[in-house]
This record gives C-alpha cells, sequence and structure tokens, in this order.
C-alpha cells in the first residue's frame, strides 16, 4: 500500500482533539511527536520505523511511533480512524447555513501570548477550515498571566505578519489585531497610535468582574465609545464549564476554565450603545464560555446590534468551534446579514477603518 504522510496524520490528530476539547496533555503528545519528525532529515522517520527507533526521539512515545508506524505502512492510524468515527452530530440546517457564510475568525491567539500555536500553524489550519481570513487578537500588556504584547513586541508581530502573509496562499490573509483589555476607567489598554494601525480590536473585560452592576456599566459604555474598539469580546465574562479550556501555551495555568458567573451591567445601555457606535457584539464560540448567554443575544439583537461570531481559538483545532456560537446564534433568530465575519476582508476593514 502506498504510505500516508504520518507527520500530517500525527497533526490532524491533534486538531480533531483540540476540536473535541481534550485534555492539553493529550494534544501536546501529538503536536511534539510532529515536530520532532519534522525536524528530520527525508527518509529518517521511515528508516527509525523500520529499526523501531522512533521512540529514541524526544517528543515520541510509544502511541505516536504506533501511529506513525500505521501511517507509513499506508494505514489510517487506528487513533485517528477512532476519533473521526466520534468526532460528534451534525449541526441543524439553519446553524450550518449561517457557519458556511462565515468567511473568516476575528478573535484568535497564537503563541506570542497565550495560545499553544505559531502564528504560521494558526493560519494554515484556517485555511485549511475554508476561512479567507483570520484575525490575530493577542492580548494587551496588562494581562501579564497571558504574556500580554508591550507596543514594542507588538510592532514586531505586525512585521512579522506582513512576512507570512507574503508565504500563505493566494486569496487568504492574517488581519492584525487585539484583544485589548478594557481598564477599570474604560480605557483600552494600547497606544492609540497602534490600535490605529490594526484591522480590528477586540475590547474584552478580564478584570474587575464583580464590579457592581454601575460601575462595570460606566467602564464598558466607555470603551464602545472609543473609535479605536471594533468588537465587544465576550461581555458578561461567565464560564459555565470547569473543564480544562484546552489552551496549550504558556498561560496554560492562568486560562484554565472555572465556573463563574456573569458579571452585571445594565444590558440594554450597553446593547444600545453598541448599536449607535457600530461595535459589534462578539458571540464567543469556546463551549466553556457560551457568552453571551441566549437571552442577551436576542436584546442585542432587538438593539439593532452588528454581531461576531469568533472562537476566541488558542489552538489550531478550537477554530473549528465556530459550529457552537452558529449554533446559539441560530436559536436566537441571528440573520447573516447581521454577522460582520461574513464579510470578505476588504469590506471588513473598511469598516473598521472608517470608525476609526
Amino acid at each position: 500500500m502506498t504510505a500516508r504522510d504520518p507527520i500530517a496524520d500525527l497533526r490532524r490528530i491533534a486538531f480533531l482533539l483540540e476540536r473535541a476539547n481534550e485534555a492539553t496533555y493529550r494534544v501536546r503528545a501529538f503536536r511534539s511527536a510532529a515536530n520532532a519528525l519534522g525536524a528530520l532529515p527525508a527518509g529518517e522517520v521511515a528508516e527509525r520505523a523500520r529499526t523501531g527507533k522512533l521512540t529514541e526521539l524526544s517528543g515520541v512515545g510509544d502511541v505516536t511511533a504506533r501511529c506513525v508506524s500505521e501511517s507509513l505502512a499506508g494505514e489510517e492510524p487506528v487513533y485517528l480512524r477512532r476519533l473521526l468515527a466520534t468526532e460528534g452530530t451534525d449541526l441543524d440546517e439553519a446553524a450550518a447555513k449561517l457557519r458556511d457564510t462565515l468567511r473568516g475568525d476575528c478573535h484568535t491567539h497564537s503563541d506570542w501570548s497565550d495560545g499553544g500555536s505559531p502564528i504560521e500553524e494558526m493560519a494554515l489550519a484556517a485555511v485549511e477550515l475554508g476561512h479567507e481570513y483570520v484575525v490575530l487578537t493577542d492580548h494587551s500588556p496588562r494581562l501579564k498571566v497571558a504574556r500580554g504584547l508591550t507596543a514594542d513586541r507588538l510592532r514586531k508581530q505586525l512585521d512579522h505578519v506582513a512576512a507570512v502573509n507574503e508565504a500563505l496562499p493566494k486569496g487568504f490573509r492574517i488581519l492584525t489585531g487585539i484583544e485589548v483589555d478594557i481598564l477599570a476607567d474604560g480605557s483600552l489598554d494600547q497606544d492609540d497610535e497602534l490600535l490605529a494601525r490594526l484591522d480590528v480590536v477586540v475590547g474584552s473585560v478580564h478584570s474587575g468582574l464583580n464590579d457592581d452592576r454601575a460601575k462595570m456599566t460606566r467602564r464598558m459604555l466607555a470603551a464602545i465609545a472609543n473609535p479605536h474598539l471594533d468588537i465587544l469580546g465576550h461581555c458578561t465574562g461567565r464560564m459555565v464549564s470547569s473543564r480544562p479550556a484546552g489552551v496549550t501555551g504558556p498561560g496554560d495555568r492562568g486560562h484554565r476554565a472555572r465556573t463563574r458567573k456573569e458579571s452585571d451591567f445594565d444590558a440594554e445601555a450597553v446593547f444600545a450603545a453598541c448599536a449607535e457606535h457600530d461595535v459589534a457584539v462578539e458571540i464567543n464560540s469556546r463551549p466553556e464560555r457560551q457568552d453571551p448567554p441566549k437571552r442577551l443575544i436576542r436584546r442585542a439583537l432587538e438593539a439593532g446590534c452588528w454581531f461576531a461570531i469568533n472562537t476566541d481559538a488558542h489552538a489550531p483545532g478550537q477554530l473549528d468551534w465556530q459550529r457552537f456560537g452558529c449554533e446559539r446564534a441560530a436559536l436566537c433568530g441571528v440573520p447573516a446579514d447581521r454577522v460582520v465575519n461574513t464579510w470578505k476582508a476588504d469590506r471588513l476593514v473598511k469598516w473598521t477603518a472608517g470608525r476609526r
């Protein structure tokens, strides 16, 4: 039988484990093995498999070595086959139709902050999913647990993204962005000059989540009125699951999910301000967030808000979590023409630039 690509099979297994929100150590085992094998000269993988020396490599264990041997023998690895057989149910018609209209993802992270994979790897996974663009939104400086980007590091990242875009497949691009902290006074945690250079700015509250209703409302309204803010991220800050979030980067320990109640704010005032200032409300697709809850999605829709159905992905497999956001959006009657990431990249960037 014709040999398969064992490195591609290992990466596919890691992707499916991430998508299923499996434990980080399982994902890391397959990604580490793929990276170790990818660094070898041509032909050495097959030679090591033939002589039983795969596990002598750092990062390759018995399970991953078995997958490699099965791939080289032309067989679909048993581990991969089992994952594909249990990967879940199909979306219902309305959610599937909405998912098919999405052209990109406006909230993703890389290993420059608390994500687990390089920018290039995140971009190529988005290409495989059929995206036309992905917005890179690593964290801002105040979120130290997530290795937030200082102004200098963000400038370096912008140069790096420009270089990566030159090498990506035609028709796909990485848009520049940030998930900027909304500070206690409602200001945004990055230099205005840099925010003005970015394609998309997502603003989220990460601290003081138990502030009283009046204080939190003032804070959010001030941020929404800022012309640099394009998308209001996970607006209630809630966590509905105590399972690990699947983050595989340096911020893993700080970003394990835990149950957390919603922040209290005047939703009517906040969503009215979003509609007035042309700020989109994020429908965050992370399984442990499901933020905002459906009742608030409906209120934002009634207020006339735009939406962005985002994954908040910290790993390649999580980029396929948009299905979860689409399910909740469809249940709330959100039409595709109210979702900004159904737009082509040029229209999205024109919209954000016009808001500046």
